[in-house]
């Protein structure tokens, strides 16, 4: 299809080779002209030019990157994150066709929630033979242990409904499959509209699109409203299955945008029928859950008995209404593929009307009529085995040995396959960031439903829905999983007029309880930011080290194989080289010389340190890091995330460090990076619990860091003197104090003085000891006991220690064995308080729940 009339150059150009294609085209008509609809975006793009419009698509994908906008594809490994491109050119529906559209979609989640309804209540679609048992009661995703509980009157089952679109290669609009057990994407959505607004500020301003944020507020007016409470803050929080999961980022910004506490299975636990969050404070009662784990793994005590993601009881607390979920358990069933092939029908049962929205064709095998047409063209047809959901088996593409096998699974157990007709997808534009121009694309979009706040006390026949103005749009053949996609669309829906800015902040209707204590943070969140802390400071003192080493490599001879200070400094790293027969002996030059077999051993044994596989390098002390701050992503602000980000795209290329002197700049850059971390946490975090116990961590690390190194550089080491104390300082970042403050030779008393005895030094114990001391004194208590706890008991150790210590013994280290016996017996006394006061606070303020067992082996036949 190529356009016809006059053409703007500049349009022209930015159209590139988009058109000259046969299929349905979202920018042009049957007449080759641009759709009305679209014709302003067109304009508003090649305004701007290929330049600024390459420049404004890199801010996009910055501004996703800054964000944290990431996607886990293999929910094993919490290691492999992914981001995805923001593509400039959304998808635009225009105010007519959205409403057809938005009709379709309400009236299949209206038709979705009638037929959940009576699946769990009196299957009247089974017995009246509009739906073969065998499809039903074989997928995984209908609970027997949820059917014939009592009325639901007051209980929506479907509360949030989420849709696959595509518009085929004709132009109709066919519906690829429904989510409703926990549909992901709604945030998403809306973090790609944000984007887009900021990377296009004077197109988003003055286009009159619809606007998302409306949508999400009435969602979190429907999940209020379904609380028992009368509270005006009812407890809502995000059941996630943790930082591990493909979407734990949308789980976390869903969770901060609509002020819900985002927890993990272990956070919750059922007590007297009732479900309470484990936090600092007690239990605290929880009135709605918002669930993000399909159903299967929601309950060990009544569903998937190996399920360490669920809690045990949730389904008859459920059950009793102590609590709401949305969407309810069961609701999995809905997701059955082959239910397209009835809804036609089942529309005309339940709602008396037409469908609006087809499906793409589908047939179920159990039919022995649809097996038959099936086998007689099997290559164009996609099979989906419900016992194995998310696989999708492609004849056409299958050899020849396992397409007997596919064929010999039909025939065996037909019912547990669906197939579905091969489809092609309408071309729509996206940006190529390459060529700066337009490229064809096919793509799946993904709208929302919610039920109206207002209808949730109606019986079902009586509930309406409204859709997302919006939705998720991804690159790819029709049917393929959003997170396979590497590219992303915003889906804009044009309003009549231009949109106002709508707030998720609205105003409370009377007074509310003002809380400062911080006393509702969950027992994991404490614990993980308690880790962030302290992985955060191990991460910082081994890149000083590290540096440290570096540097002294550099300054060594490299004919020599020996070396003053790299000894220790190895030891300091817990590194241990291997002794070489030959190590004096030469080796052919590398283009500078030759070097000793000990000094080129040395510096490869450092820089290994820089290496994804080593067990004791910096990515693997980075990971832990990470791993526990994307579990309290929902309690850090945005600017401190961006700090993290930062780190993340450095230790993206840490591991290819090849040299001593590109190695030490990224030392340096992360070192800067984390004390801006640290620096921001200090500032933008509420000074309650939860930065309390980053803090405490951070300093008990440091405060064991610190002795070790101290008891290295004056005690234990083999070459001990100058070059080592100075290492020490400058590790310590205290060079330049100790020179303004002592102006002399290096000194040991002079350096314990700065390190560990003056208070006012925020690298000496003193001053650490002092810290945690406060911090701890204004930590929950456990008890009502008025005694002391194992902690302060502990610190307070500690600090008579330090303060009971006979100084005058410690001035002649270098001569005296009684001054080192003395310091000895200072450091060791020092250590083993603070290495015992972690396991303290442990055993005192977090939640260590036992790892469920599983007493019977449960074997799941779906055939």
């Amino acid at each position: 299809m190529q356009p016809t009339g006059k053409t703007d150059p500049a349009v022209k150009t930015l159209l590139g080779d988009y058109p000259g294609h046969t299929a349905h085209d979202e920018v042009f008509n049957e007449e080759r002209q641009p759709r009305a609809h679209w014709q302003t975006l067109l304009d508003d793009f090649a305004q701007l030019g290929p330049e600024m419009l390459g420049s404004r698509f890199e801010e996009a994908q910055n501004l996703l990157h800054e964000n944290g906008v990431t996607f886990n594809p293999y929910e094993d490994d919490p290691g492999q994150l992914r981001s995805w491109q923001l593509d400039a050119m959304p998808w635009v529906i225009s105010t007519e066709e959205w409403q057809d559209l938005e009709a379709g979609l309400k009236q299949r989640s209206r038709l979705l929630e009638h037929l959940l309804d009576d699946l769990y209540g009196e299957r009247r679609v089974i017995n009246e033979g509009l739906l073969p048992p065998e499809l039903v009661f074989t997928h995984p995703g209908f609970l027997f242990a949820a059917a014939d509980t009592p009325s639901h009157l007051e209980r929506p089952l479907l509360i949030f409904h989420g849709t696959d679109v595509i518009r085929d290669q004709y132009g109709r609009w066919q519906v690829l499959a429904d989510w409703t057990q926990s549909p992901s994407g709604a945030g998403y959505a809306l973090e790609n509209r944000i984007t887009l607004a900021r990377a296009l500020p004077s197109i988003y301003r003055d286009a009159p699109i619809k606007r998302l944020a409306g949508f999400l507020q009435a969602q979190h007016r429907c999940l209020a409203s379904l609380a028992n409470t009368q509270r005006e803050q009812p407890n809502i929080v995000l059941l996630s299955p943790g930082p591990g999961s493909a979407g734990y980022f949308e789980h976390a910004w869903l969770a901060n945008y609509m002020n819900f506490a985002l927890v993990e299975g272990d956070d919750l636990v059922v007590r007297d029928g009732q479900v309470a969050m484990r936090t600092l404070g007690g239990l605290m009662q929880v009135d709605v859950i918002v669930r993000q784990i399909n159903d299967p793994w929601c309950d060990p005590l009544e569903l998937r008995a190996d399920s360490l993601l669920g809690v045990p009881g949730l389904l008859q607390a459920a059950r009793n209404g102590e609590v709401r979920i949305a969407n309810a358990l069961g609701a999995g069933v809905l997701e059955h593929p082959a239910l397209s092939a009835f809804l036609p029908r089942l529309c005309r049962h339940f709602l008396g009307e037409d469908l609006i929205l087809p499906c793409r064709e589908t047939l179920w095998c159990g039919d022995p009529d649809s097996i038959g047409i099936i086998n007689r063209s099997m290559d164009d047809w996609l099979l989906r085995d419900i016992a194995r959901p998310g696989k999708i088996l492609r004849p056409d593409q299958m050899g020849l040995d396992a397409l007997k096998d596919l064929r010999a699974d039909l025939v065996r157990r037909p019912h547990m396959f669906t197939a579905q007709r091969l489809l092609e997808s309408a071309v729509t534009p996206g940006f190529n960031p390459q060529s700066k121009a337009l490229e064809r694309q096919h793509t799946t979009l993904r709208f929302f439903s919610l039920v109206e706040p207002d209808d949730l006390k109606k019986p079902v026949s009586e509930r309406n829905f409204r859709i997302m103005p919006g939705g998720l749009a991804w690159v790819g053949e029709p049917g393929a999983p959003l997170l396979q996609s590497r590219t992303v669309k915003d889906v804009w829906v044009l309003a009549p007029v231009p949109q106002p800015h709508i707030s998720l902040l609205r105003q409370a209707q009377g007074p509310i309880v003002v809380t400062r204590d911080g006393k509702d943070l969950p027992c994991r969140v404490a614990e993980s930011l308690f880790w962030m802390g302290r992985y955060g400071e191990r991460l910082d003192t081994r890149s000083r080290l590290l540096r440290e080493a570096l540097a002294r490599l550099l300054q060594e001879d490299r004919h020599e194989s020996g070396s003053n200070v790299l000894p220790d400094l190895l030891t300091a790293l817990d590194i241990t080289l291997e002794p070489s027969e030959d190590a004096r002996e030469p080796v052919p030059p590398l283009g500078y010389g030759r070097f000793s077999r000990d000094y080129l051993a040395t510096r490869d044994r450092l820089l290994q340190l820089f290496a994804d596989d080593q067990p004791d390098g910096l990515p693997v002390l980075f990971a832990h890091f990470v791993r526990n701050s994307r579990a309290v992503r929902d309690h850090l602000g945005d600017d401190t995330w961006r700090a993290i980000n930062s780190m993340r795209q450095r230790f993206n290329t840490i591991a290819r460090t090849r040299g001593v002197v590109v190695g030490q700049r990224h030392l340096e850059a992360m070192m800067i990076d984390l004390s801006a971390f640290f620096g921001l946490c200090n500032e933008t975090m509420p000074h309650h619990y939860g930065w309390r116990f980053l803090d405490i961590g951070r300093f008990i690390e440091r405060a064991l860091g610190s002795l070790e190194l101290l008891k290295l550089a004056l005690l234990t080491a083999s070459q001990p003197g100058i070059p080592l104390w100075e290492v020490v300082l400058s590790t310590t970042d205290n060079f330049t104090v100790y020179r303004r403050r002592y102006r002399s030779q290096l000194h040991p008393s002079a350096i314990l003085d700065l390190l560990l005895f003056d208070e006012t030094n925020p690298r000496s114990i003193g001053y650490m000891l002092k810290r945690l001391g406060r911090q701890i004194e204004k930590l929950p208590s456990a008890g009502s006991s008025p005694y002391r706890n194992l902690e302060t008991r502990l610190i307070i150790q500690a600090t008579s220690q330090l303060h009971l210590v006979d100084i005058d013994k410690l001035t002649n280290l270098e001569r005296s064995a009684e001054a080192r016996k003395a310091l000895t017996e200072l450091l060791d006394g020092l250590i083993e308080p603070m290495a015992e006061l972690s396991d303290a606070i442990s055993h005192s303020h977090f939640s260590h729940v036992e790892t469920p067992r599983q007493l019977v082996t449960v074997q799941y036949n779906l055939t």
